[in-house]
């Protein structure tokens, strides 16, 4: 009788670890806030990139992480587009494909299982009758999780190109009206 009780003891106690660090990894997700406007590097899944094509063509692309909205995944993919044309000595691009991509996952967090107390087990009679979840049932909360992920090609435009192209984009302006925000702090990852 000591040993059982000794051993759902231990049980109660690692579960209470678990769900206090599973809280703790919690609370540090929604600690993060949107993807910064940063290069996408082999340690961070958000961010830019861009490749060039051809001597006028370029793939740019933005990752955003959960917390960053499709609205904000589009507007940097149109920022690291201008700065890319601007870098490369043009003025003007177009582009020639863009498509923005959204990845839904779910993630369900579990509240508790019927008649849990939070510090022991016990069982109301509901939980073994016909019309009650039954004794196994397990309440949980599920949310979706969205993440954006924009790319284009772009073509970049020489003056007299663009002037016939009614869809030049001007990089000045873009960077003038989509000023990039300040770099996060150092050491500072959001990725999630």
């Amino acid at each position: 009788m000591v040993r059982e009780a000794a051993r759902r003891s231990a049980i109660r106690s690692r579960i209470a670890t678990c769900v206090a660090w599973l809280a703790l990894l919690g609370l540090a997700a929604c600690t993060t806030g949107p993807a910064p406007y940063a290069p996408k590097t082999a340690k961070t899944s958000t961010g830019y990139t861009d490749q060039q094509l051809a001597q006028n063509r370029y793939r740019v692309t933005f990752t955003g992480n959960s917390r960053t909205s499709r609205e904000t995944v589009e507007n940097y993919l149109l920022l690291r587009s201008a700065e890319v044309t601007l870098n490369a000595g043009y003025d003007d691009f177009l582009f020639d494909t863009r498509d923005t991509k959204a990845k839904t996952t779910y993630m369900s967090t579990f509240t508790g299982w019927p008649g849990w107390g939070g510090y022991g087990w016990y069982w109301h009679s509901w939980a073994y009758g016909p019309y009650g979840p039954g004794p196994y049932s397990m309440d949980t909360t599920t949310r979706p999780i969205t993440r954006y992920h924009a790319y284009a090609e772009i073509v970049l435009l020489t003056a007299a190109q663009a002037k016939s192209e009614p869809r030049a984009v001007d990089a000045r302006q873009i960077i003038a009206h989509l000023r990039p925000p300040p770099p996060p702090p150092a050491g500072h990852d959001k990725s999630s």
